[in-house]
């Protein structure tokens, strides 16, 4: 369907796992149902948590898979082929470790970068051909410390970061589902600097 989006959040289940790192994608999600009032339901069929909803015109999916982040992509695939959405409308929420905390950046396309759950989602979509929204989560600086990295909880300096970066992302949103992708992209990273 030609106006049906998805948004999808990544990160690991379990209370063990709400505040790390890996849960950005989460807490981005938790920060959209704040501004678009949405309430996920779990569906297992889907493999997560889903809700639809309208903004700015446009028939919104909006999913938190309930899967391990290096098995996200089942959910991601099994909600975009229930709901027929194209890859140009799919947006995935994600940590990055190349960005700083209070870096976000909106992006078409691209590798995984070693993220387990892009990994994950190019084995299910059987493309890369969709927008992400890498949010900037820092790096350890060596690479035996990054499992510990993204599993930990960041500083409270960090925290701050990261969820001022969340809330810079939630206005642009609505360009991006009304098909204002260059104007989305343009706003967010103006903001960001």
């Amino acid at each position: 369907m030609a106006d049906r989006w998805l948004i999808a959040g990544l990160g690991n289940p379990g209370t063990e796992y709400d505040k790390t790192r890996h849960n950005a994608g989460f807490w981005f999600l938790h920060a959209l149902s704040k501004a678009h009032s949405f309430s996920l339901r779990s569906n297992k069929k889907l493999f997560g948590e889903v809700d639809k909803i309208r903004v700015s015109g446009a028939e919104l999916v909006v999913l938190k898979p309930d899967t391990f982040m290096n098995e996200s992509g089942q959910a991601l695939r099994a909600v975009r082929d229930f709901y027929d959405i194209p890859m140009e409308h799919v947006l995935v929420a994600y940590d990055d470790l190349d960005l700083p905390p209070g870096d976000i950046r909106l992006k078409w396309g691209g590798g995984h970068g070693g993220h387990n759950g892009l990994r994950s989602a190019f084995s299910h979509l059987g493309d890369n051909g969709f927008w992400r929204l890498r949010i900037g989560i820092g790096h350890p600086g060596q690479r035996e410390q990054v499992t510990p990295w993204v599993l930990g909880r960041p500083s409270a300096a960090d925290q701050v970061a990261i969820e001022s970066a969340i809330d810079r992302s939630i206005p642009v949103i609505p360009m991006w589902l009304s098909g204002d992708s260059n104007r989305a992209v343009c706003a967010l990273h103006t903001e960001s600097k």
